[in-house]
C-alpha cells in the first residue's frame, strides 16, 4: 500500500496528516518530509495518524529519528489520531514512554 502525506503549515507549527501504510517502501518518504520539519528550532511537528492502518519497523525508526532530532533542534513533535492497534504498537515498543503521543485513542472501524 501507498503512504499520502498532506502537510498545513501554520505560525508555530506543522500538521502531516498520514494516510495508508509507514513499512520499509514508504518510509523514505516518510523520512524526506519529517525529518526537515523536525530541524526547525522552536517548532512544533503534529504527527496525526488517523488514517494509518499499518506501521512496522522501519516506520517506527522513522519517528524515533523524528524524535532524536528534535531534541537536536530544540523543536517537539506529537502524534495523534492513533487507532487502540497502534497505540499498542508504541506501548509494547516503549516508545510511548519518551514520544508525546495525544491521549485520545481513535475507535477502530472493521
Amino acid at each position: 500500500m501507498n503512504l499520502e502525506i498532506r502537510q498545513e503549515t501554520k505560525e508555530n507549527f506543522h500538521l502531516l496528516h498520514l494516510s495508508g501504510e509507514v513499512d520499509a517502501f514508504t518510509a523514505p518518504k516518510l523520512r524526506e518530509v519529517l525529518i526537515p520539519l523536525t530541524e526547525e528550532s522552536g517548532m512544533k511537528v503534529i504527527v496525526d495518524l488517523s488514517d494509518v492502518h499499518y506501521i512496522d519497523s522501519t516506520g517506527l525508526g522513522i519517528f524515533i529519528g523524528a524524535l532524536k532530532s528534535t531534541h537536536n533542534y530544540n523543536s517537539h513533535i506529537q502524534l495523534q489520531g492513533l487507532s487502540s492497534r497502534l497505540h499498542r504498537l508504541f506501548k509494547i515498543t516503549g516508545l510511548d514512554e519518551v514520544i508525546d503521543i495525544e491521549a485520545q485513542e481513535k475507535e477502530e472501524t472493521q
